[in-house]
């Protein structure tokens, strides 16, 4: 017997050990909503760090020694581009960060904005649904280059999301198709909805531009005011990541009620309506949607 046992033991020692499985690619994305589209196409292929986290302004955003840190250990970054993260040459910098960093905008057509009496490029493509797939498209093919073993899978993650966004951008323009186009209009914190608006046919106003950083004017806030009395928008909304005072005063001042909070520039915490990229959206159309039909 003993024989045997070692007969057998001689015999398993001749076979290899299993490959230890490999490592998830150490992947950075800059933002909330950013970061939900690039956990949809990599899986559990990547272990994901979000920089600026839920019901948080990218905006205003000052990186920490942390960030630095996770940005230092990173095999891939992914940010929006289009001026949005005015703080991450400082942040790469910092960290030293010498590897690949994928625009997820690239691609996209931009939009200009007037904002202080400066011509500027609108940073929130994202806002339109057909951008999205865009974002979608750049992410899958960045993963796919850093792990070409995972490429199938980003590719059906890619895929199989892609769909959902385009679902999601039919039932959005069903949605609109019930409101009168001269009742499409809407007053958020800040001007962060210009794609949208060009997309789904909106007139979309704000008494700050496109950075939260700015200050609404007396001007801007009392134009917006007798803005609202002349034609009688009923759509006021505030953001998650802004300031609501500013919106709270417009609306007592107009005399109408705020409709609600939309998420536009951050997802919201995991237990709320706008945890992900898609439940921002059915969110931020049904609140628009109830108020444009009162």
């Amino acid at each position: 017997m003993f024989r045997c046992i070692l007969s057998l033991l001689a015999v398993l020692c001749l076979v290899p050990a299993p490959a230890s499985a490999a490592q998830p690619l150490k992947v950075v994305a800059t933002f909330s909503i950013l970061g939900d589209m690039v956990k949809n196409v990599g899986g559990d292929r990547i272990s994901l760090t979000t920089i600026v986290g839920p019901n948080s302004d990218t905006h205003v955003y000052e990186p920490t020694p942390a960030d630095a840190k996770t940005l230092a250990a990173a095999d891939l970054v992914f940010v929006n581009g289009l001026g949005f993260e005015g703080w991450m040459p400082r942040l790469v910098r910092a960290s030293g960060y010498k590897g690949t960093m994928i625009k997820a905008s690239e691609g996209v057509k931009s939009r200009t904005m007037i904002d202080d009496g400066q011509k500027i490029t609108d940073p929130h493509a994202w806002q339109d649904l057909s951008n999205g797939k865009i974002y979608v498209a750049n992410i899958a093919k960045a993963l796919c280059q850093a792990d070409p073993a995972g490429a199938d899978m980003y590719k059906a993650n890619a895929a199989a999301y892609t769909k959902k966004i385009e679902d999601m951008d039919a039932w959005v323009k069903e949605e609109f198709a019930k409101i009168p186009r001269e009742q499409r209009r809407m007053i958020t914190s800040h001007d962060a909805f210009g794609y949208f608006g060009q997309a789904y046919g909106l007139t979309i106003l704000a008494p700050i531009g496109y950075s939260t950083e700015a200050e609404a004017s007396a001007q801007n806030v009392g134009k917006l005011i007798r803005q609202i009395k002349k034609e009688k928008i009923k759509a006021l909304f505030i953001e998650n990541m802004s300031d609501p005072r500013i919106i709270e005063r417009i609306a007592k001042d107009a005399g109408v009620q705020a409709g609600g909070e939309l998420y536009s520039d951050a997802l919201s915490a995991p237990n709320e309506s706008g945890a992900t990229y898609l439940d921002m959206f059915k969110n931020n159309i049904t609140k628009m949607v109830a108020a444009m039909a009162q």
